[in-house]
């Protein structure tokens, strides 16, 4: 189970992302609506070029049906990038979301990847590379708390533009996901203190040094997992996850160990 207080950090950090997400599904709603209005009053016109067909008044009407088409066909990619974004917020609120159960862990950071996209917005390149992994044993909601924390951390690292990547693998009976940024990075000060609670890099207001302890706990307590990194001064930073694919068969250690 979830603490209180790993609950309240993860809505904390959707909260912060709530606006960006908003802006990104009424764009699409926009492109939907003025797309409707015009697919309307093409049609409206077709009954009049039809009633007394001529070979000009059907070349219209084939225009008209072509618009037609082609609009349905953007609303279609409207329709899906606004399910996309709904599906990365239903895997945050599954009510069995703190149950362990298997998942495909690739899909889970793709969904997360999809409510930072507003955050990131065109500032930040994300490249992935998933590898092909076997479902794994796990708590879905509580490794979708990390991986937001993880992304949002790397995304909040880099001024101006940047790249972010996500990286999974599988070793010896566990998954390792990599993030990895190219923003600030950390001073040996910083590192050392990264997964104190309480500890935060951001500016007052913006970081409540939970989410490093946080996940923390989640991977290595929660999952038999371990979870580490490596930082330079503006060189960025990567993070290292690893994580049993069957819970109680193998314990993931740190390469660092």
């Amino acid at each position: 189970m979830t603490s209180p207080t790993a609950e309240l950090h993860q809505l904390a950090a959707i909260g912060r992302l709530l606006t960006g997400i908003v802006h990104e599904i009424n764009t699409p709603l926009g492109s939907i609506f003025s797309n409707n209005d015009v697919i309307l009053r093409s049609l409206e016109m077709l009954p009049g070029l039809l009633d007394n067909p001529t070979p000009e008044s059907l070349a219209k009407a084939r225009r008209v049906v072509e618009t037609c088409h082609n609009l349905a066909a953007v609303d279609k990619i409207a329709c899906e990038r606004i399910r996309s974004i709904i599906r990365g917020l239903k895997s945050f609120s599954r009510t069995d979301g703190s149950e362990l159960r298997k998942v495909d862990l690739n899909q889970q950071l793709l969904d997360t990847l999809k409510l930072t996209q507003a955050e990131f917005r065109k500032r930040i390149t994300v490249e992935t590379g998933l590898a092909d992994l076997p479902e794994v044993e796990c708590y879905p909601q509580m490794l979708n708390q990390v991986f937001l924390n993880l992304l949002v951390n790397a995304g909040q690292a880099i001024v101006g533009d940047g790249k972010i990547a996500v990286r999974t693998r599988l070793e010896e009976g566990c998954v390792h996901i990599s993030i990895a940024d190219n923003g600030r990075g950390m001073t040996r000060e910083q590192k050392a203190r990264a997964f104190d609670e309480g500890f935060t890099t951001k500016p007052l207001g913006e970081g409540t040094g939970l989410g490093l302890s946080i996940s923390r706990e989640i991977i290595e307590k929660q999952h038999g997992g371990s979870i580490d990194f490596e930082s330079e001064p503006g060189l960025g930073t990567t993070f290292h996850i690893r994580i049993p694919v069957r819970q109680g068969a193998s314990h993931c250690d740190s390469e660092r160990a």
